[in-house]
Protein backbone atom coordinates (compact mmCIF):
# COMPACT_ATOMS: atom_id res chain seq x y z
CA UNK A 1 0.00 0.00 0.00
CA UNK A 2 2.57 2.21 1.13
CA UNK A 3 4.54 1.69 -2.35
CA UNK A 4 1.15 2.89 -4.38
CA UNK A 5 0.90 5.84 -2.61
CA UNK A 6 4.24 6.79 -2.98
CA UNK A 7 4.02 5.80 -7.08
CA UNK A 8 0.87 7.95 -7.49
CA UNK A 9 2.13 10.79 -5.53
CA UNK A 10 5.29 10.54 -7.34
CA UNK A 11 3.04 10.97 -10.62
CA UNK A 12 0.97 14.25 -9.02
CA UNK A 13 4.42 15.78 -8.38
CA UNK A 14 5.92 15.02 -11.78
CA UNK A 15 2.84 16.66 -13.43
CA UNK A 16 2.09 19.49 -11.30
CA UNK A 17 3.35 23.19 -10.76
CA UNK A 18 2.48 26.11 -9.05
CA UNK A 19 0.23 28.12 -11.74
CA UNK A 20 1.97 30.37 -13.96
CA UNK A 21 -1.19 32.86 -13.82
CA UNK A 22 -1.42 32.59 -9.44
CA UNK A 23 -0.97 35.85 -8.50
CA UNK A 24 -1.79 35.62 -5.41
CA UNK A 25 -0.59 33.23 -2.59
CA UNK A 26 -0.46 32.51 0.91
CA UNK A 27 2.63 31.85 2.72
CA UNK A 28 2.91 30.01 5.65
CA UNK A 29 6.19 28.72 7.39
CA UNK A 30 7.02 26.80 10.43
CA UNK A 31 9.96 26.05 12.58
CA UNK A 32 10.32 22.32 11.88
CA UNK A 33 8.23 19.64 10.49
CA UNK A 34 7.17 18.85 14.01
CA UNK A 35 6.09 21.94 14.61
CA UNK A 36 2.47 22.75 15.24
CA UNK A 37 3.23 26.82 14.62
CA UNK A 38 3.41 28.65 11.70
CA UNK A 39 3.22 32.27 10.63
CA UNK A 40 1.13 33.34 7.50
CA UNK A 41 1.58 36.37 5.07
CA UNK A 42 -0.64 36.79 2.13
CA UNK A 43 0.92 38.09 -1.15
CA UNK A 44 -0.12 39.39 -4.17
CA UNK A 45 2.08 39.87 -7.56
CA UNK A 46 2.10 43.01 -9.23
CA UNK A 47 3.21 43.88 -13.01
CA UNK A 48 5.77 47.28 -13.41
CA UNK A 49 6.79 48.29 -16.19
CA UNK A 50 10.94 48.63 -16.61
CA UNK A 51 11.87 50.34 -19.96
CA UNK A 52 10.42 48.67 -22.70
CA UNK A 53 9.95 45.67 -20.59
CA UNK A 54 7.12 44.53 -17.92
CA UNK A 55 8.50 42.68 -14.87
CA UNK A 56 5.93 41.11 -12.22
CA UNK A 57 6.86 40.70 -8.06
CA UNK A 58 5.74 39.31 -4.90
CA UNK A 59 4.28 42.45 -2.59
CA UNK A 60 2.69 41.90 1.23
CA UNK A 61 -0.89 42.24 0.62
CA UNK A 62 -1.89 41.23 4.25
CA UNK A 63 1.52 41.25 6.81
CA UNK A 64 2.21 38.50 8.69
CA UNK A 65 -0.12 36.86 11.33
CA UNK A 66 0.20 33.40 13.13
CA UNK A 67 -1.15 30.10 12.87
CA UNK A 68 -1.48 26.45 14.32
CA UNK A 69 -1.28 23.53 12.39
CA UNK A 70 -1.36 19.66 12.99
CA UNK A 71 -0.42 18.81 16.51
CA UNK A 72 2.09 17.04 15.09
CA UNK A 73 3.32 19.46 12.91
CA UNK A 74 3.67 18.91 8.75
CA UNK A 75 4.02 16.24 6.02
CA UNK A 76 3.89 16.46 2.35
CA UNK A 77 0.71 16.53 1.17
CA UNK A 78 -0.93 16.07 -2.28
CA UNK A 79 -0.93 19.30 -3.83
CA UNK A 80 0.55 21.50 -6.70
CA UNK A 81 4.13 21.51 -5.74
CA UNK A 82 6.64 19.34 -8.02
CA UNK A 83 8.08 15.52 -6.20
CA UNK A 84 9.89 17.65 -3.12
CA UNK A 85 12.74 15.01 -2.61
CA UNK A 86 12.84 15.13 0.77
CA UNK A 87 12.67 11.99 3.47
CA UNK A 88 10.01 14.17 5.35
CA UNK A 89 6.85 12.43 6.33
CA UNK A 90 3.87 12.17 3.69
CA UNK A 91 0.51 13.40 4.75
CA UNK A 92 -2.01 9.94 5.74
CA UNK A 93 -5.08 10.40 7.48
CA UNK A 94 -5.19 10.67 10.81
CA UNK A 95 -1.66 11.37 11.23
CA UNK A 96 -2.12 14.37 13.30
CA UNK A 97 -0.16 16.44 10.90
CA UNK A 98 -1.20 19.47 8.19
CA UNK A 99 0.07 19.27 4.57
CA UNK A 100 2.78 20.70 3.32
CA UNK A 101 3.40 21.52 0.07
CA UNK A 102 1.16 24.36 -2.86
CA UNK A 103 -1.91 23.98 -2.55
CA UNK A 104 -5.45 25.39 -4.34
CA UNK A 105 -7.48 27.55 -2.46
CA UNK A 106 -11.24 26.75 -2.91
CA UNK A 107 -14.67 28.33 -1.45
CA UNK A 108 -15.99 28.96 2.18
CA UNK A 109 -17.81 27.37 3.92
CA UNK A 110 -20.00 28.97 7.44
CA UNK A 111 -22.97 29.06 9.32
CA UNK A 112 -23.88 32.61 8.54
CA UNK A 113 -26.10 33.62 5.93
CA UNK A 114 -23.37 35.22 4.09
CA UNK A 115 -20.47 37.51 4.92
CA UNK A 116 -20.06 41.15 4.47
CA UNK A 117 -17.45 42.72 1.67
CA UNK A 118 -17.20 39.53 -0.25
CA UNK A 119 -17.47 39.85 -4.23
CA UNK A 120 -16.19 36.93 -5.85
CA UNK A 121 -14.98 34.22 -3.85
CA UNK A 122 -17.79 31.13 -3.20
CA UNK A 123 -19.39 30.91 -0.14
CA UNK A 124 -21.77 28.61 1.11
CA UNK A 125 -24.08 28.27 4.01
CA UNK A 126 -23.55 25.37 5.53
CA UNK A 127 -26.72 23.72 6.68
CA UNK A 128 -27.35 19.67 8.59
CA UNK A 129 -27.17 18.66 4.87
CA UNK A 130 -24.08 19.30 4.31
CA UNK A 131 -21.31 16.84 4.68
CA UNK A 132 -17.37 16.47 4.38
CA UNK A 133 -17.08 12.49 3.93
CA UNK A 134 -13.30 11.44 6.22
CA UNK A 135 -14.34 7.56 5.58
CA UNK A 136 -12.14 6.14 3.43
CA UNK A 137 -14.21 3.48 2.01
CA UNK A 138 -16.83 5.84 1.18
CA UNK A 139 -16.85 6.78 -2.90
CA UNK A 140 -17.47 10.07 -1.47
CA UNK A 141 -14.23 10.62 0.68
CA UNK A 142 -12.78 14.00 0.56
CA UNK A 143 -15.84 15.36 -1.16
CA UNK A 144 -18.19 17.97 -0.37
CA UNK A 145 -21.56 16.20 -0.53
CA UNK A 146 -25.14 17.56 0.03
CA UNK A 147 -28.42 15.64 1.32
CA UNK A 148 -31.76 16.06 0.50
CA UNK A 149 -32.87 14.72 3.79
CA UNK A 150 -31.51 15.22 7.56
CA UNK A 151 -28.46 13.10 8.35
CA UNK A 152 -30.09 9.07 9.42
CA UNK A 153 -27.11 7.10 9.51
CA UNK A 154 -24.11 7.53 11.57
CA UNK A 155 -21.60 8.07 9.42
CA UNK A 156 -23.70 10.64 7.62
CA UNK A 157 -23.65 12.56 11.52
CA UNK A 158 -19.89 11.66 11.95
CA UNK A 159 -19.55 14.08 9.04
CA UNK A 160 -21.90 16.68 9.07
CA UNK A 161 -19.80 19.83 8.54
CA UNK A 162 -22.31 21.77 11.02
CA UNK A 163 -21.36 20.84 14.29
CA UNK A 164 -22.25 24.08 16.17
CA UNK A 165 -18.72 24.37 17.01
CA UNK A 166 -17.94 28.21 16.68
CA UNK A 167 -14.35 27.11 15.52
CA UNK A 168 -15.97 25.75 12.33
CA UNK A 169 -18.22 28.81 11.98
CA UNK A 170 -16.60 30.01 8.72
CA UNK A 171 -13.65 27.89 7.01
CA UNK A 172 -11.75 28.34 3.51
CA UNK A 173 -10.94 25.01 1.54
CA UNK A 174 -7.46 24.06 0.86
CA UNK A 175 -6.97 21.70 -2.13
CA UNK A 176 -4.87 18.55 -0.09
CA UNK A 177 -5.81 15.09 -2.50
CA UNK A 178 -8.28 17.59 -4.17
CA UNK A 179 -9.20 15.58 -6.92
CA UNK A 180 -5.30 14.92 -8.45
CA UNK A 181 -5.90 11.05 -9.99
CA UNK A 182 -8.71 10.14 -11.81
CA UNK A 183 -11.09 12.94 -10.74
CA UNK A 184 -11.14 11.14 -7.08
CA UNK A 185 -9.14 12.25 -4.34
CA UNK A 186 -6.75 9.26 -3.06
CA UNK A 187 -7.77 7.09 -0.38
CA UNK A 188 -5.53 7.30 3.09
CA UNK A 189 -3.67 10.47 2.40
CA UNK A 190 -5.95 13.41 4.20
CA UNK A 191 -9.39 14.79 4.15
CA UNK A 192 -11.31 17.98 4.71
CA UNK A 193 -8.34 20.59 4.90
CA UNK A 194 -9.25 24.05 5.58
CA UNK A 195 -8.49 26.99 7.18
CA UNK A 196 -10.64 28.08 9.91
CA UNK A 197 -10.73 29.89 12.77
CA UNK A 198 -8.52 28.95 16.11
CA UNK A 199 -9.34 27.49 19.49
CA UNK A 200 -8.38 29.06 22.88
CA UNK A 201 -6.77 31.53 21.17
CA UNK A 202 -4.42 29.72 19.55
CA UNK A 203 -3.48 27.12 22.62
CA UNK A 204 -4.76 24.65 20.55
CA UNK A 205 -3.40 22.57 18.25
CA UNK A 206 -5.71 21.10 14.90
CA UNK A 207 -5.91 17.64 13.56
CA UNK A 208 -4.65 18.96 10.13
CA UNK A 209 -5.90 22.11 9.14
CA UNK A 210 -4.34 25.64 9.30
CA UNK A 211 -6.69 27.74 11.85
CA UNK A 212 -6.00 31.29 13.03
CA UNK A 213 -8.06 34.40 14.92
CA UNK A 214 -11.47 34.87 13.52
CA UNK A 215 -10.44 38.41 12.68
CA UNK A 216 -7.68 37.53 10.50
CA UNK A 217 -9.69 34.72 8.51
CA UNK A 218 -12.39 36.84 8.03
CA UNK A 219 -10.07 39.48 6.22
CA UNK A 220 -7.92 36.74 4.36
CA UNK A 221 -11.54 35.64 3.25
CA UNK A 222 -12.56 39.16 2.36
CA UNK A 223 -9.23 39.62 0.28
CA UNK A 224 -8.74 36.07 -1.44
CA UNK A 225 -9.87 36.54 -5.31
CA UNK A 226 -10.68 33.68 -7.54
CA UNK A 227 -9.33 35.37 -10.49
CA UNK A 228 -6.16 35.62 -9.14
CA UNK A 229 -5.81 31.42 -9.01
CA UNK A 230 -4.62 31.92 -5.01
CA UNK A 231 -3.08 29.40 -4.03
CA UNK A 232 -1.33 28.21 -0.30
CA UNK A 233 2.11 26.89 0.37
CA UNK A 234 3.23 25.61 3.60
CA UNK A 235 6.41 24.77 4.37
CA UNK A 236 9.01 24.49 6.98
CA UNK A 237 11.61 27.05 7.62
CA UNK A 238 14.39 25.37 6.06
CA UNK A 239 12.30 23.53 2.97
CA UNK A 240 10.88 26.64 2.29
CA UNK A 241 14.61 28.41 1.82
CA UNK A 242 15.44 24.97 0.20
CA UNK A 243 12.93 25.64 -2.10
CA UNK A 244 12.76 29.56 -2.90
CA UNK A 245 14.27 30.15 -6.37
CA UNK A 246 13.63 26.88 -7.55
CA UNK A 247 9.70 27.07 -6.57
CA UNK A 248 9.71 30.80 -7.40
CA UNK A 249 8.54 32.05 -4.08
CA UNK A 250 8.18 35.25 -2.68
Amino acid sequence: MKTLIFILLSMVWAQAQIPSDCTQIIVGISKGWNSSYASLTLYEKKSEKKSEKKSAHWQVAIKTWQARLGKNGLAWGAGLHPNPQSSAPIKKEGDLRAPAGIFKIGGAYGYAPEIARLDRLPYRQITEGDLWVEDQKSPYYNQHLILNTSPKTTWQQQAQMRQNDHAHSLKLYIGHNDSILGGKPIPGLGSAIFFHIWRDDGARATAGCTTMPERALTKLIERIDPDKQPAYVILPQQEYQRLKKSWRLP
